[in-house]
């Protein structure tokens, strides 16, 4: 029989540890630990609580704990002395099956990485589903993560512990992510369609408009019919929108969604997950025959990255009257024109306009969204809850010195455009790390026609500045330029600046991180609030509607627009769970 917490809450100590043992590796110590905490009041609680014992237990007990772990397809698999769960969890990921070339390159990887680390390589090898990894996966996994820095591949080493013991703990307690593996076998299916020269190289890319973003809009089309929405279009811009009526004719509406074009050659969840995670909550309401007071409109977005085209946020843009027809004649690296590719895919530009939302009509927006960064993973926390997306300002600028000789021009004597660059980039990172919250980054830096034995005269480079709040942002932009503005001046160099873009911050309303608030409450996780440094369609529907976005942990440190960008299906029950909690209480407010 499985295991309850009940049992696990009410057991005494010594009987409580033993209904624990099996989890952490020959390390009981952090089960019984952690039951000193009892009474749990959800699993997750519990999982949460023994990861934070191991990350308050010094490295000194870390080593211990990894140390304690065995190699994958290592001497205790060969000697069958591996313990129970382990002889499971290798055996299911093929390792006992390696051939002769793959055995020997894996302890090849073995001894390189003990070498450099001074621990063996962990693992969660039944992967972010708990199915199970490839053994190539496996491989290409190793040969990536034997290159880390030891003191990042030690955080990687523990948050792999802490996966194996959730899914050791899922076994015991005989729990399933239903909901969780739904939405993650839906991005798998979506991830199919990619852009041709990135299709053949196994890589997602998503464009606007093109053949495999239109086959994600009908895919997204068909998940939403199969899941019993009432209506599903796909609007004159290229949203998927789906609608779920309320009980009575009129009610108001709860509008939700995100994006489902992508970078190129980027990850399976940026935007996608906040489709999938409320078509999830509907799919359940559905076969539960429930209708709520409010109708729900889940809007996957058909535009946000700004890759194709240089229209950034076209599709939730255009809810809100913000489509610029001057885009229409933009052209693509093809020569495409944004008109021609809504044309070949059968959209009205005459039907854009009336696109717009009416703001009395609706509740509100939420988001749900991967974090897209590290801090969830490296706090052992699955959800976050958004306080307010920052602002930001960016600059095209350059410094003009004098190009000069390499060997000739004394240090003294020199005007070099790129030292001075280089002295705003320390000071930029020292300033905004100041605030805390505040961040600043100088992502291209050129010196045009460069040479190794020449002083460099121009530098051409970027400005990136954003914070929580419009003022803390612009207080931290005016340090900045003034600096740059000292500097050059003492340096003898002449600088130019041309903002191109500006984005005001947009704080959640209130009342709505509330909801998220209780919603995460109630799943037993511990509550972190965070602002979100990337920009989300959240950020244009707070013009003209409260909105509130709730975070996702992301696996490998929280990477995103990036092919290693991830999450587990774990991770996305609870996010389910939530929506469908901020649903449940939202009824209740607004009958």
């Amino acid at each position: 029989m499985a295991l309850t917490l009940e049992q696990v809450n009410a057991a005494p100590q010594a009987e409580a540890a033993q209904l624990l043992d099996g989890l952490y590796e020959h390390s009981p110590w952090i089960a019984q630990q952690a039951l000193a905490h009892r009474p749990f009041a959800s699993l997750p609680q519990l999982k949460h609580m023994m990861a934070r014992i191991v990350a308050d237990a010094g490295r000194d007990a870390q080593l211990a704990l990894i140390r304690a772990h065995p190699e994958l397809a290592g001497k205790a698999m060969v000697s069958n002395t591996l313990t129970a769960e382990s002889t499971n969890e290798q055996g299911k990921a093929g390792l006992s099956n390696c051939t002769p070339a793959e055995f020997e390159k894996i302890q090849a990887l073995n001894a390189a990485y003990n070498a450099r680390f001074g621990f063996p390589f962990i693992l969660a090898v039944r992967g972010p589903r708990g199915t199970g990894l490839a053994r190539q996966e496996i491989i290409e996994t190793f040969e990536r993560r034997v290159e880390n820095h030891p003191d990042f591949e030690l955080g990687e080493a523990l948050r792999n512990i802490h996966r194996i013991v959730e899914l050791r703990l899922n076994d015991k307690f005989g729990v399933e992510p239903v909901q969780g593996n739904l939405v993650w076998d839906w991005h798998e299916k979506l991830a199919q369609h990619s852009d041709p020269g990135f299709a053949e190289k196994g890589q997602l890319t998503v464009t606007y408009l093109t053949d495999a973003h239109r086959a994600c809009a009908q895919r997204i089309s068909a998940t939403m019919h199969e899941s019993g929405f009432d209506e599903v279009t796909i609007d004159a811009v290229g949203n998927v929108v789906g609608r779920y009526k309320g009980a009575a004719p009129g009610a108001k509406t709860l509008m939700t969604g995100s994006h489902y074009d992508t970078v190129r050659n980027g990850g399976k969840y940026d935007g996608r997950l906040g489709i999938f995670t409320p078509v999830a909550c509907v799919r359940a309401l559905s076969q539960h025959k429930r209708r709520l007071p409010f109708d729900i409109e889940v809007i996957g977005f058909a535009e946000e990255e700004g890759q194709r085209y240089k229209a950034t946020f076209l599709g939730s843009g255009s809810l809100i009257g913000q489509f610029n027809t001057a885009w229409l004649e933009q052209k693509d690296a093809d020569g495409v024109t944004m008109r021609q590719a809504m044309q070949h895919a059968g959209l009205c530009v005459d039907d854009i306009a009336g696109l717009k939302r009416d703001p009395g009509k609706y509740l509100g927006f939420v988001e749900v969204h991967i974090e897209q960064g590290p801090v969830l993973t490296q706090l052992d926390l699955p959800l976050g809850i958004v306080t307010s997306i920052n602002g930001g300002v960016r600059y095209q600028c350059e410094v003009t010195g004098m190009a000069s000789h390499a060997g000739t021009t004394p240090m003294g004597q020199r005007r070099d455009a790129a030292a001075a660059v280089a002295e705003l980039a320390i000071y930029l990172e020292q300033r905004a790390a100041r605030d805390g919250d505040s961040v600043g980054t100088i992502g291209m830096l050129n010196v045009p026609g460069g040479s190794t034995n020449v002083v460099p005269g121009r530098c051409l480079f970027t400005l990136d500045m954003r914070a929580p709040t419009d003022p803390q942002r612009d207080a931290l932009v005016a340090d900045v330029l003034a600096e740059l503005k000292a500097v050059c001046e003492r340096r003898g160099v002449r600088f130019s600046t041309e903002e191109t873009m500006r984005a005001a911050a947009a704080p959640s309303a209130p009342e709505w991180r509330k909801r998220w608030e209780s919603a995460v409450a109630t799943l037993g996780v511990p509550l972190y609030r965070m602002p979100s440094g990337a920009g989300h369609d959240a950020m244009k529907l707070h013009e003209v509607m409260p909105q509130a976005m709730l975070f996702v942990r992301g696996q490998n440190s929280g990477i995103s627009h990036n092919p290693l960008e991830s999450t587990t299906s774990d991770d996305i029950e609870l996010a389910v769970q939530a929506f469908q909690h901020l649903l449940d209480k939202l009824s209740q407010q607004v009958q």
